[in-house]
């Protein structure tokens, strides 16, 4: 790396990470676009392609906001692109060779069309192994930007425009937060909202801490007044949006407001449904349970991650929890929302699981019958303690008990579904099934996938519809024609 690049770039450290301590969190206001930059996208078009979660679908939406503040139109063909950008993630091994391989597909365009910006930003760009793979194998990439400065695009797109060099700028301390950020939505239904950043937790097997930083909230009336925007502006539904959203609130100096009152205030917003992910069992606090048992557009669906269903496994992983507090979470949400949807995320394989072990995750999950459930091959990444942990379960041997849990788990999903069959059921209509241009797919308050033959001015309303045909996966339904649906906007 030379010493122009290096300026650029601080590499994240993971022992500092480790101690880092509560400095302060100033909260900016984004600054227009600076005025030589206004028109330096007229004419042109831009391309993002998004890997990961969700929060990295809502840092996509804000990137695009910022590029057509520039000027720049949006396109979904990469030969007419003007600039492409790789938001990545950097949860999982194969997440990264995809986005290489996409790096890799890339150079042909980029050396056919030298003028055409590159440019890869997100979770991948916080660590330093991929950063200098980049510099050593990928150089016809123009542009490497971090998770914490979004907000200083304009500035570095004017550099790789400029400049004969990779510009790379990579800050290891988490950014200040940023309010009034344009977005470009997907749509005018569902809108994702950050409420915080980052996560303290250090689960051995996660790089999300070292990437995203440490945990810092938005002020709560920054959240709430965003989130009126959107019931101002029509939209059905709002999902919150946090690495870990129930420590909401723990930084805040100076006030004692925690998730729970941030949702207990969601629930006077005139929006429908208000859903939330992620949550960690640790911080779930019966404040919290209480303030959802209230119901009104707070839905009955919970993702609540267990990971491992034994003790020994859950310290490893550094969950700070029992399996047996994490049944005592379950047992107090269901008493408080009796017809409540849980869903969770499991790892199988992990560092030194034995057979007896594994089995315990399995009893959990018939003990908590979650509705559905994502589930996942240990594999170590770097940079976390997990990687350097002896990873002694044979391939094979996760194989066939990812298949065992994803077994039990589709027996359970389907009991859960076939207790539907017949009943009725309030679903937001998001358009077309992707099969099928005659049926209609939409999800229920708990996050159900629904498909159903209806008219298409139902898309952007609430329809009622009866399940008919419950599957493991997804429901088929009739639409029951009546006039409570409502329109988007009404």
């Amino acid at each position: 790396m030379n010493e122009e690049m290096r300026k650029y770039f601080t590499p994240p450290d993971l022992k500092a990470a480790k101690k880092r301590g509560k400095q302060d969190v100033s909260v900016l206001e984004f600054d227009q676009i600076p005025d030589e930059m206004k028109e330096v996208g007229k004419g042109k078009k831009y391309l993002i392609k998004t890997f990961g979660c969700q929060m990295n679908v809502h840092d996509s939406e804000t990137i695009a906001g910022i590029l057509e503040l520039m000027g720049y139109e949006s396109t979904e063909c990469e030969e007419e692109s003007d600039l492409i950008l790789i938001n990545t993630c950097a949860i999982r091994e194969n997440a990264e060779d995809k986005v290489f391989g996409e790096i890799g597909r890339l150079k042909p365009l980029k050396v056919e069309k030298p003028e055409l910006v590159l440019g890869m930003c997100g979770c991948m760009s916080q660590e330093e192994s991929v950063v200098n793979r980049i510099l050593q194998k990928h150089q016809h990439v123009d542009l490497i930007f971090g998770t914490h400065n979004i907000h200083r695009l304009p500035h570095l797109l004017m550099e790789a425009l400029m400049s004969k060099e990779m510009v790379v700028e990579v800050w290891s301390k988490e950014g200040d937060i940023v309010e009034n950020l344009p977005k470009i939505r997907q749509d005018g239904l569902k809108a994702w909202v950050n409420i915080m950043y980052g996560c303290d937790k250090f689960c051995t097997y996660c790089i999300v801490p070292y990437t995203r930083g440490k945990e810092r909230s938005r002020r709560p009336e920054d959240v709430l007044a965003e989130v009126r925007e959107l019931a101002r502006k029509g939209y059905q539904e709002v999902t919150l949006l946090g690495q870990n959203v129930n420590a909401y609130g723990k930084d805040l100096t100076g006030r004692d407001y925690r998730f729970g009152d941030l949702m207990d205030d969601m629930r006077k917003i005139g929006i429908p449904r208000v859903r939330f992910t992620t949550s960690h069992p640790r911080d779930f606090d019966d404040h919290l349970i209480e303030v959802l048992a209230k119901r009104g557009n707070l839905v009955e669906h919970i993702h609540l991650p267990v990971q491992s269903g034994n003790n020994d496994i859950l310290k490893i992983m550094a969950r700070k929890y029992t399996r047996e507090r994490f049944l005592e979470l379950v047992r107090k949400i269901k008493r408080a929302i009796p017809d409540v949807v849980l869903t969770t995320d499991i790892i199988v394989g992990y560092p030194g699981e034995t057979e007896e072990q594994f089995e315990d995750t399995l009893s959990l999950m018939k003990e908590v019958e979650f509705d559905s459930a994502f589930t996942f091959i240990y594999s170590p990444r770097e940079g976390t303690p997990a990687a350097k942990m002896k990873d002694n379960v044979p391939q094979e041997v996760k194989k066939e008990r990812l298949h065992r849990l994803n077994r039990l788990q589709d027996e359970i999903s389907r009991k859960k579904n076939e207790s539907l069959q017949g009943k009725v059921v309030e679903v937001l209509v998001e358009g077309e099934s992707k099969k099928d241009p005659d049926v209609l797919s939409g999800r229920t308050r708990t996050n159900k996938l629904v498909n159903f033959y209806g008219p298409k001015h139902l898309i952007g309303r609430f329809a009622h519809v009866r399940i008919t045909e419950p599957r493991t996966w997804t429901l088929k339904g009739e639409w029951m024609e009546e006039s409570s649906a409502h329109q988007v906007g009404s």
